[in-house]
């Protein structure tokens, strides 16, 4: 039954509506939350890289709602799709993970959604899918897969796209969502999450129970959180995340990433991540840009790891960028005195990722050495104490000698 002080129906969906991109059906969902009794509400999440993501959190936050109105959220951790590697809003096929890999970043997420969900036995249940796909024989994979047709899975937009492109689609990939439908089945999910780019797997989840005699799920889609990049949705596999465990500060600190955004996306990120009303926010981005990012950087950070914290980053992000000065902690890295060949130097310090990266920063006057640029012509250096490399205005290694 709900909880007192539960919103009404109405009132609820209108809640809903800041997130939601679609809801299918409005008709169903309300049929549901009418009955006045608690509804499992269904989100899959495969562990291809040990981080949960802002990305994540955006259908998340929906679900903690459901969650304070009395529902059970049901996270599935896939690590049986994960295996197939999940093909939704991709141009190619996904990399396979080993079994090591996959179990290892498993183990992190149970931790990191009590970031964002309550986590006590009555509003949380983690299901690993491994629980009812292992088990499956040669035999209930070729009935599961007869429920479907190759025209129908090729409906969706990525596979219908990649077909067009002359892509290569492997068989496996056709097979996950309909392991993911059957996710649903097993659960008995009242209600789907996902992003919009879920829509098609979540909408066979719906078909498999009504297969299957039970009621259909409600299926909620997102719209795509866009990545640091600016460009493509956020995903661990393009590096253009920022992690709800990400540090609040500090060389990839959720501060600095926050504020490195493009002003194109201060707005959804305002809808999507935080419960702060337009008005409050659409004339201070329209205004003062900066300070929208670091309004919305504070809010973040306070969500996910308290108000000092949010403090305590936009205190160091002053320091450092605006006042030009170095952080009070950074990596440390131990060297002989030398002499050291800096590009090499730089990629063992992990400001780059080549020789060749480091040579161009250099040659852009990117590259500092206690706060003096380096010239260009400085091929060896060596070192009498210990001191503070730069690159930028937010990557600083400290040389301990």
């Amino acid at each position: 039954m709900a909880i007192q002080g539960t919103p009404s129906i109405d009132q609820q969906l209108q809640l809903l509506g800041r997130r939601a991109e679609r809801i299918l059906s409005e008709h169903d969902l309300r049929t549901k939350l009418a009955r006045g009794k608690p509804l499992r509400i269904k989100m899959g999440m495969d562990p291809t890289a040990p981080d949960v993501t802002l990305g994540h959190a955006v259908p998340m936050k929906i679900i903690r709602q459901f969650q304070e109105w009395g529902h059970k959220a049901v996270i599935i951790i896939g690590d049986y799709t994960a295996r197939v590697g999940d093909p939704s809003g991709r141009n190619e096929m996904r990399p396979m993970l080993s079994g090591e890999e996959i179990d290892k970043n498993a183990k992190t997420y149970v931790d990191q959604v009590g970031k964002i969900l309550m986590t006590d036995p009555e509003h949380l249940e983690v299901r690993y899918n491994g629980e009812w796909l292992a088990p499956m024989t040669l035999v209930d994979v070729i009935r599961l897969a007869a429920r479907k047709s190759v025209a129908q899975i090729l409906q969706r937009d990525d596979f219908a796209k990649r077909y067009a492109e002359n892509t290569p689609i492997r068989l496996h990939e056709i097979l996950y969502p309909l392991l993911q439908g059957w996710d649903s089945v097993m659960i008995d999910a009242d209600v789907e999450m996902g992003g919009s780019d879920q829509l098609f797997n979540n909408l066979v989840g719906r078909e498999f129970q009504v297969e299957e005699g039970k009621e259909g799920q409600v299926v909620i889609v997102t719209p795509l959180l866009i990545g640091t990049d600016g460009h493509a949705k956020m995903s661990k596999s393009k590096g253009n995340y920022i992690g709800v465990t990400d540090a609040p500060s500090g060389r990839d600190g959720m501060f600095g990433k926050i504020m490195s955004l493009p002003d194109a996306l201060m707005h959804s990120y305002y809808t999507l991540l935080t419960d702060l009303p337009e008005v409050e926010f659409k004339p201070l981005i329209a205004q003062r840009p900066r300070d929208a990012k670091i309004k919305l950087a504070k809010y973040i950070i306070s969500w996910l790891h308290g108000d000092a914290a949010a403090d305590a980053a936009e205190a160091e992000f002053i320091k450092v960028i605006s006042k030009g000065e170095m952080p009070d902690q950074m990596p440390e890295l131990k060297i002989g005195p030398g002499p050291h060949k800096l590009p090499p130097l730089m990629v063992q310090a992990g400001l780059v990722s080549s020789n060749s990266e480091a040579i161009r920063k250099i040659k852009e006057g990117a590259v500092k050495i206690d706060g003096e640029k380096v010239a260009e012509n400085q091929k060896e250096l060596s070192f009498e104490k210990s001191v503070v490399l730069q690159l930028g205005n937010r990557k600083f290694v400290r040389l301990m000698i």
